[in-house]
């Protein structure tokens, strides 16, 4: 098999939204798309992390590439910093193959909304296991892995966030768009689209195809 793309949902997904963001990626790079769906709510990141490295592990392709939506991202970082160093350590077990990865909206710094619905009745239980592992008690993240890693941030300022509070910064109405940095990364591109925007807009699916493909986004 060639190249597989694995798309990893966020918080209160559970991958089908991705279809149109897949069959445009599928187009653009002739390679098989699937979907890693995983308990958001009910399990933390530890558990779904290592169930992202055994379902990566199983698929039979020369590259895997990994898109991640939002929350998504903080599970592929997860995965990257403790997980498939203890994998490869141990005998016998297989390398993921080569590929890129694109985070799209996703708070690797911590997310002030989270913060927020945390602080009200059935906030924390609204959130879940996951969220509350790296969302509301974030840790300083530094990319310095092997794979080419691309960050994209929307700046459309349309979304559940601002139900919490004002924003108070340029933001995808979710997200701060300064809460999707990642020192290390590849590169990193913002474009003016909302927080659920990010998984329907045909310009972010071309970026990612781009990336993935090069190494870069075409704008920079």
């Amino acid at each position: 098999m060639g190249a597989v793309v694995v798309y990893v949902h966020g918080l209160w997904f559970g991958g089908a939204e991705s279809v149109l963001l897949r069959r445009r990626l599928s187009r653009a790079l002739e390679a098989e798309t699937r979907v890693f769906s995983y308990p958001s709510i009910g399990a933390g990141i530890t558990e779904n992390a290592a169930a992202l490295g055994r379902y990566l592990q199983k698929i039979p392709a020369d590259r895997v590439h990994l898109v991640a939506h939002s929350m998504g991202g903080l599970l592929v970082l997860e995965l990257f910093e403790q997980g498939f160093a203890a994998w490869r350590a141990r005998a016998g077990s297989p390398a993921l193959p080569p590929g890129r990865i694109v985070l799209t909206g996703s708070p690797v710094r911590g997310c002030r909304s989270a913060v927020r619905l945390a602080r009200l009745p059935l906030g924390q239980a609204l959130l879940g296991r996951t969220a509350r592992d790296v969302l509301v008690m974030p840790r300083e993240r530094r990319w310095s892995r092997e794979r080419d890693l691309g960050v994209i941030a929307g700046d459309l300022g349309v979304g559940l966030g601002r139900l919490l509070g004002r924003m108070g910064a340029p933001s995808d109405g979710t997200v701060l768009v300064e809460e999707t940095d990642l020192p290390g990364a590849t590169a990193q591109l913002r474009l003016p689209v909302s927080h659920t925007g990010l998984v329907f807009s045909a310009e972010v699916a071309r970026q990612v195809a781009a990336f993935l493909r090069d190494g870069r986004f075409e704008r920079c």
